[in-house]
């Protein structure tokens, strides 16, 4: 079943880098900084590269242990390359990202064009790049887009030792290397999806010669080179409180029970399916009877272990988030594009063909949501009408109804085309047009804005009790940010230095505010009110930034 047909020439990987760009880049600078997660990155990158210091990480003052330093040397590394650190441009540390995604994108379709040929590849390569969870990960400044990077390029490697376990020395290294790397961005999580799959294709194949060929005596070394130093170096910088939290309260916390809210039942991942991997979550799911008849073949067989442990056991993960299943993504890709130019098409019996048809009118009804968002979203939370947008979601519409209506009828390649078509639209529209424009969501931009306007000083100390988010401290910068700890709080940091400083405080706790600023003599100005929600918590907001005013004057002064 392996292709042997022409390969990806240098056009093909031309055309595949400009498709993707195309698709992941569109809102990558325009898009504000996003809280919670991508917002706590920024600002510990930033910290990271102010002090020098590159091992501990800290958010302020705060120890920041959740995940170990590979990221933020990443970003770090792309901030100092852009020169940025001055202009806080979140841009910049969304470019590893971006290229783990990019790597991602290349590696399916290396892999595809392997097994399947040239335009199987392609295809693959385009189903994960126009995934809608793929798109918002390339987007933003955290851990998980490099991680499916990693994760690829591991099974990458592994895949082509189990198939043809005699080769070059170029895959036990990558494999090690993936597995390294990945360690220095999210820990352990790698050899979850890794390990797992390999221990579900030894149990099923039950042969383990070929394992040599990973070349572990020099492998494990290789491995250990790169995690061991940054391990053992925030082991004694931490006096061992980074294995506390990273390992016994992050990583073993979420198994056990949701974290920050993040929960949901077994399945939750099966119903977000497809709407995360839209529009491949339709060719995936008709690939399934395709992939069980084929599950003898070396190549099927691997991809299957590459799916199905990881999925279960992030179902019975008690903290779930829809993008954790993302590095299957790859897989389920290729098994996608497989049904499809594979030679030799197995016609399915009826109750499959009846099961295709009814999920076909579910895949729709996501569709039709995708394709809403846009022009919709814009309408609900900003009240405003966009023809362009209109537009565009027509357009998704009716890419999404012919890319059903093409493979139902038996025209496969088309439907992936008319996919892809749809997909490449969704991400652009969503990511690269309306989520910029929601102003009503966006309120750290407008709150910097002001503070420049009626900041008196070279460097304005902002307070601010209620909204307390980390793109704020991000925008403003760390050490010129205090998160004070409620009204009175703020008064007090206000009246600390009242020339220098500004305070940020909501209408809901302006009155304690300002009765403690009045027992400080000081009369708090208000310079601009910023009105909006706050979308990490739904609170609404109505912010009013004060400078403190002149003492009050007495009687016969």
């Amino acid at each position: 079943m392996i292709a042997t047909g022409p390969r990806l020439g240098w056009k093909g990987w031309l055309i595949l880098v400009g498709l993707s760009c195309l698709i992941l880049l569109p809102g990558i600078s325009s898009l504000p900084p996003v809280d919670r997660d991508e917002a706590r990155y920024a600002v510990a990158t930033s910290q990271m590269l102010a002090t020098g210091d590159f091992i501990d990480i800290r958010f302020q003052e705060e120890q920041r242990y959740l995940q170990p330093a590979g990221i933020y040397w990443l970003q770090s590394l792309a901030v100092t390359l852009t020169g940025t650190a001055d202009d806080r441009a979140i841009w910049a540390h969304r470019i590893p990202s971006f290229l783990g995604i990019l790597a991602a994108v290349l590696m399916t379709g290396a892999l595809a064009t392997r097994l399947y040929g040239r335009q199987a590849g392609l295809a693959a390569a385009l189903l994960v790049a126009t995934s809608f969870a793929v798109g918002f990960e390339a987007r933003i400044a955290k851990t998980d887009a490099m991680l499916l990077a990693t994760i690829t390029a591991a099974h990458f490697a592994l895949m082509q030792i189990y198939l043809k376990p005699v080769g070059r020395w170029w895959r036990p290294a990558l494999f090690w290397a993936a597995l390294g790397t990945g360690m220095m961005i999210k820990g352990p999580i790698i050899l979850l999806f890794v390990g797992l799959a390999l221990a579900v294709l030894l149990v099923w194949d039950r042969k383990l010669a070929w394992l040599t060929a990973l070349k572990p005596l020099w492998g494990v070394p290789l491995f250990l080179a790169i995690v061991l130093p940054w391990y053992v170096a925030i082991g004694i910088v931490s006096d061992g409180g980074f294995y506390a939290e990273a390992v016994g309260d992050s990583l073993m916390g979420k198994v056990g029970e949701s974290q920050q809210s993040h929960a949901g039942p077994f399945g939750y991942y099966l119903g977000l399916f497809s709407l995360t991997f839209w529009p491949g979550s339709l060719f995936f799911a008709y690939a399934g009877y395709w992939t069980w008849c084929n599950r003898k073949e070396a190549a099927v067989r691997y991809l299957i272990t590459w799916i199905v442990p990881g999925w279960i056991a992030y179902e019975l993960i008690a903290t779930k988030l829809p993008h954790y299943i993302m590095p299957l993504y790859p897989a389920m890709a290729c098994l996608a594009v497989a049904a499809i130019f594979v030679p030799g098409q197995i016609r399915a019996p009826l109750w499959v063909r009846i099961g295709a048809g009814l999920y076909g009118a579910v895949w729709l009804a996501y569709s039709a949501l995708v394709a809403a968002l846009g022009p919709g979203g814009l309408y609900w939370i900003e009240g405003r009408v966009s023809p362009m947008l209109i537009l565009a979601g027509v357009l998704i519409g009716l890419a999404a109804v012919a890319t059903l209506t093409l493979y139902l009828t038996g025209r496969r390649p088309a439907a992936l085309i008319a996919g892809v078509v749809a997909g490449g639209l969704g991400a652009v529209t969503v990511y690269g047009n309306t989520l910029p424009r929601l102003e009503t969501f966006w309120l750290t931009p407008r709150i910097v804005a002001a503070v420049e306007a009626h900041g008196a000083c070279e460097t304005t100390r902002l307070v601010t009790s209620a909204f307390r988010e980390p793109s704020l401290v991000f925008r403003h910068g760390p050490y010129d940010t205090l998160l004070a700890d409620g009204p009175a709080g703020a008064a007090d940091a206000l009246a600390a230095d009242p020339s220098c400083s500004l305070a940020l405080i909501d209408a809901a706790e302006a009155a304690p505010f300002l009765a403690r600023a009045g027992t400080l003599s000081l009369t708090p100005q208000a310079l601009a009110v910023i009105e909006g929600q706050n979308y990490s918590n739904g609170d609404e907001m109505a912010l009013t930034l004060y400078r403190a005013g002149p003492a009050p004057t007495g009687p016969g002064e």
